[in-house]
């Protein structure tokens, strides 16, 4: 009876039967989530989504959308232009908060609280709040309708995720490791630039690649700020698909696996930095 009891109470068969739970509900989550980019991409070989809808495979393969966004479209330009954009943006973005969250990180200081919570802030205002000054302030300034006016609302854009990441993993590297190199003569400059930027490297680099995405992917202020198509991001040209009367399907889902791959791809690459930072990968004390 004993044996018994102390089988059923085996702490091996209980973390046993928490791994398949626990695997099982990861694998629901990842059907949930892939879901939908399966039904995209296997919608996009449908030459008539309305005739066939559902998740189902194409009766035969049609490849015309896929032509249309290469050859009619050109949307190698529009890739470019969203490249340019979201690089540059990321770049300013993450260089500003690099520097801020360290400072609010390391140091304590009157306020410090308060700035913290205007960048947390910034995560429930949403764009639309905001469309009527940030357009009259880059009409004012002479950047409507131009690639470097789109760079400096993106440069401001989506903080409050990016302050959050890079923030945390400077708040894990110990504080005797800045200690010991001003002991050895650096200046706060260099301790910032010599010591913390490299270890909290993961860190930052998940915050950019997390920026990027976003920049890539956004559609409000491209669709709003750019009225030239040369300038036009690849979100806010999805637009062209759709008229008053109709909307081109097979082209619009087309057009959405193409732009999809590069976020796919950096995440592949990047993948190892997500695990890094995400798991506190800075140096314990």
């Amino acid at each position: 009876m004993a044996k018994k009891r102390a089988k059923a109470t085996n702490p091996l068969a209980v973390r046993g039967s928490e791994a398949v739970f626990g695997y099982i509900v990861m694998a629901i989550m990842c059907l949930i989530a892939l879901y939908p980019i399966v039904w995209v991409i296997m919608s996009s070989f449908k030459a008539d989504l309305l005739a066939n809808p559902g998740f189902t495979l194409p009766d035969e393969i049609c490849l015309d959308g896929y032509i249309r966004v290469f050859t009619k479209l050109g949307i190698g330009k529009y890739f470019v232009n969203s490249a340019i954009c979201a690089t540059i943006g990321t770049l300013l973005s993450i260089t500003m908060l690099s520097m801020s969250a360290y400072v609010i990180a390391r140091y304590n200081f009157k306020g410090r609280g308060v700035i913290t919570a205007c960048f947390m802030a910034t995560m429930f205002v949403p764009a639309s709040a905001l469309t009527f000054p940030v357009y009259n302030l880059i009409k004012n300034m002479g950047m409507f309708d131009t690639r470097a006016g789109l760079v400096f609302v993106y440069a401001c854009s989506g903080i409050a995720v990016s302050f959050m990441v890079i923030r945390n993993y400077f708040a894990t590297i110990p504080h005797d490791l800045e200690e010991a190199a001003r002991i050895d003569g650096c200046s706060y400059l260099q301790v910032f630039t010599k010591i913390m930027l490299p270890i909290a490297r993961p860190g930052i680099f998940t915050a950019a690649v997390l920026a990027w995405l976003n920049l890539w992917n956004e559609f409000y202020w491209a669709s709003l700020l750019v009225v030239d198509r040369t300038k036009m991001t690849v979100p806010a040209i999805l637009s062209q698909f759709t008229t008053s009367f109709s909307t081109d399907y097979n082209g619009l889902l087309s057009a959405i696996v193409v732009i999809i791959i590069p976020p796919v791809l950096l995440f592949c690459f990047s993948s190892k930095y997500f695990i890094e930072a995400l798991s506190g990968g800075a140096v314990k004390g």
